[in-house]
């Protein structure tokens, strides 16, 4: 059986020579959205629309903080008129953070942290400016103030950090709708051919949350199987203004391709010079995480890589937050866990539990606890097959479960007690899902990097199921996302793997 992403594979003496390649007829070229959509999603209309609207909600911050402490204005003219420095600090911090950057799969989660930090650091920053420059205040036979600059200060944060977060999750929001329901992306070229070209074009179209739109391929040698990348074929990197201007193209992404590194240096010299944006997949693209920087050596860039250990103390204070979390959250819905155990106890003979066996960080088998959500087998049912490249999931096989198993399962409560799971340390709230015995067998042989899934414990939710692969979906890239999660891995991250968790559970699933 064969597992995992079918990639196209070949062998140079199947090839053309370049000079014999032809290009595809652009048939399709990428959507065009309407102008004024077009104008919000591209670079610089895009930094400039999202810096304005800053700028308008700060400037509410401080008109709604001047209402907050009636006769500000009449009382306190000097404090009241520094505190509009807020408005440009707010957004000159913002600017340096790099928040008027479009970047791939940014939302209002990934902005939320560096927006919140950058509104107190300008807040403390006018503080700061306001006591400079207003003359020190005296006690005694002189006038108490009647607003001092620290109580004006904290109401514009407060009214900022409210407002100017509002503000970006309802264009994320826009963002999100634009992109998955009227398939509004930007056109993409893909120099390069083989697994990591096909896997791009893959994610740009399963994720349209990234914005990319695949338009056409590009690379020096044919690849034979060209049908299955479902673009257009346009030529070496040599057509790649004539491409551009065909697919009306923004974006040029290189990837592992035949042509040389001087071609491909020159190609992306070219895109920029053309007004594309480039991104290049690096050669170690599995060790590349999101903490990756880069440092000179002479001329030379050098990527240091950011070095995770699952058994540092960092993973340490991870599992002692989940143990605490696993305990705080069994005492808050032990009436909800009490109630759904009687029902499974009263909605068909057998056990409240169901206990599996799985494989969590190690190799390590453990029983994975679950409320039983189906009725006993029929001996003369016929067995579950796994579809190839599948993982095993959901209703496998015959359809037994219960009424409350079905409830259970399209709300996930039936996963609830694997909370014990975390408490005994066999499980994490959050990482990669543990697997049974014999599937993490048959994977291992012929799906890549599956069993680097097990540096880290095993986790209730994790960052593949909140994008949407659970039950029998594709194992390879459940690895995908599982590897990332470990290489990438931060607290931060997975608070934002839990918030995504509960928003995907009131969007219940089938089964």
């Amino acid at each position: 059986m064969q597992l995992g992403v079918r990639v196209p594979t070949h062998t140079p003496s199947s090839r053309p020579t370049a000079p014999e390649l032809k290009a595809t007829p652009v048939k399709h070229v990428a959507p065009t959205p309407p102008r004024l959509v077009a104008l919000i999603r591209v670079d610089p209309w895009y930094s400039v629309i999202t810096l304005g609207i800053d700028a308008l909600y700060a400037t509410f911050a401080v008109l709604l903080a001047h209402w907050w402490i009636p006769g500000t204005l009449e009382q306190e003219r000097n404090i009241a008129l520094y505190s509009w420095i807020f408005v440009p600090v707010v957004i000159v911090v913002l600017a340096s953070r790099g928040l008027y950057r479009q970047r791939l799969g940014q939302g209002f989660l990934d902005e939320f942290e560096p927006v919140e930090t950058s509104i107190a650091v300008s807040a403390l920053a006018t503080m700061t400016i306001i006591l400079m420059l207003v003359p020190p205040f005296t006690t005694g036979a002189a006038v108490v103030p009647y607003i001092r600059p620290s109580e004006l200060v904290l109401k514009i944060w407060v009214c900022a950090a409210i407002l100017i977060p509002a503000v970006r999750l309802l264009r994320s929001a826009l963002n999100r709708l634009l992109r998955r329901k009227f398939h509004v992306g930007v056109p993409a070229l893909i120099v390069g051919s083989g697994p990591v070209a096909h896997q791009l074009i893959s994610r740009m179209r399963e994720v349209p949350d990234y914005g990319l739109w695949p338009a056409g391929v590009l690379d020096d040698m044919r690849p034979n199987d060209a049908e299955m990348f479902d673009v257009p074929y346009l030529g070496t990197t040599g057509n790649l203004e004539s491409a551009m201007a065909a697919t009306r193209a923004e974006e040029l992404v290189i990837a592992p391709s035949s042509a040389s590194d001087e071609q491909l240096a020159r190609t992306a010299h070219l895109a920029q010079n053309l007004g594309m944006r480039v991104r290049v997949v690096p050669r170690l693209m599995d060790a590349v995480g999101a903490n990756t920087w880069i440092e000179h050596l002479g001329g030379v860039p050098l990527m240091v890589l950011n070095r995770i250990d699952p058994k540092g103390w960092q993973f340490a204070l991870k599992h002692a937050f989940d143990r605490t979390a696993a305990l705080v959250g069994l005492i808050l819905i032990s009436p909800v866990f009490v109630m759904l155990a009687l029902a499974v106890k009263f909605s068909s003979p057998g056990p409240i539990f169901f206990s599996q066996e799985r494989i969590g960080r190690d190799g390590k088998v453990f029983g994975c606890l679950k409320f039983r959500s189906m009725r006993q087998p029929d001996p003369a049912s016929a067995s579950f097959e796994l579809q190839a490249g599948a993982a095993p999931g959901g209703v496998e096989g015959d359809d037994r479960r219960t009424w409350i198993g079905k409830i259970m399962r399209k709300t996930s409560l039936d996963e609830l007690p694997q909370l014990l799971n975390v408490l005994r340390g066999d499980m994490s709230m959050v990482g990669p899902r543990p697997e049974r015995p014999e599937f993490v067998e048959l994977f291992e042989m012929h799906v890549r990097r599956y069993g680097e899934r097990h540096r880290v414990k095993a986790g209730i939710t994790g960052w593949a199921q909140v994008h949407g692969l659970r039950g029998q979906t594709s194992i390879a890239d459940r690895a995908e996302w599982d590897n990332y999660y470990i290489e990438n891995w931060s607290l931060l991250l997975d608070f934002k793997i839990l918030v995504l968790t509960v928003l995907a559970v009131l969007r219940p699933t089938e089964d």
